[in-house]
């Protein structure tokens, strides 16, 4: 789409524009974290799927800035109707990805926003506000800033099994099915760890680790993910090596080859 076809001022804009919709979450988000007012309420009459305060106020406040800015886009968030698009682009927002681990004080939670058009997302930020990190992919760019100062994003050269580091947020993984073809992956990697969020697509973008596969996801979950870590060198597809889709099945590869030695396991 055309979109995609920036001039150098338009990027620089959007560019400029991701950050400050993150910049705004931040500033929701923040006080919230480790707050012992911060109360929950489960989404689902059958189980546990919290949403809290931070969760509205940085969604509400993002929605506000794009309105302003932005008006003619389209909006896709978790916590709110989706509003549609009138320009051929859409901005996908998980306002807390990780709301779990937020209640429980833990930093690998952040804010998902990403840019998309009818071929998919394009641009992505993944902001871990309490540690002040934040990576970015897209138009041009892999980057991120934190504690240890700005660096370039590029994922992992790790080309076998028996060298990759896997991630995934739930032990549990999805369906009976899902678990055994998680497992099969698992049983061939160095390490597998588990509960890290959208923070363990970050790492994967900066090049710490080498598969996040995940199943039952959103689109808010995944799109400002899949952007970063594409930018970054990786590939992300569904469990058929195709596009994401409303399979909500994820497989996240540092690079080409692995990816295909992962997807043979996962398909069995």
């Amino acid at each position: 789409m055309q979109d995609r076809n920036l001039d150098a001022d338009q990027r620089r804009s959007m560019l400029a524009l991701i950050e400050t919709l993150a910049d705004i979450a931040r500033a929701q988000t923040l006080p919230w974290f480790r707050n012992v007012a911060l109360s929950a309420e489960s989404k689902l009459s059958d189980g546990f799927d919290p949403v809290t305060q931070a969760d509205r106020a940085a969604e509400a406040a993002i929605r506000a800035h794009l309105q302003k800015m932005r008006p003619q886009d389209g909006i896709l968030g978790e916590e709110f109707a989706p509003k549609p698009s009138q320009s051929g682009l859409t901005w996908i927002i998980d306002p807390v990805d990780g709301t779990r681990a937020f209640l429980a004080g833990t930093p690998c939670w952040g804010v998902l926003i990403a840019l998309a058009d009818e071929d998919g997302p394009f641009l992505g930020v993944i902001d871990q506000p309490y540690i002040a990190e934040r990576f970015i992919g897209g138009l041009g760019e892999a980057r991120m800033s934190g504690p240890q100062g700005p660096k370039a994003l590029a994922t992992r050269v790790t080309t076998v099994l028996d060298e990759a580091l896997l991630f995934t947020t739930f032990p549990e993984i999805g369906t009976k099915a899902e678990r055994a073809a998680f497992d099969r992956v698992a049983a061939d990697v160095k390490l597998t760890r588990y509960g890290m969020d959208c923070y363990a697509y970050a790492l994967l973008a900066a090049g710490h680790i080498d598969l996040v596969i995940e199943a039952g996801l959103n689109p808010y979950d995944i799109a400002a993910p899949a952007a970063v870590i594409t930018a970054a060198g990786g590939c992300v597809t569904n469990w058929q090596g195709g596009p994401i889709d409303a399979s909500g099945q994820v497989l996240a590869a540092a690079n080409p080859a692995l990816h295909a030695l992962a997807l043979a396991r996962l398909q069995g």
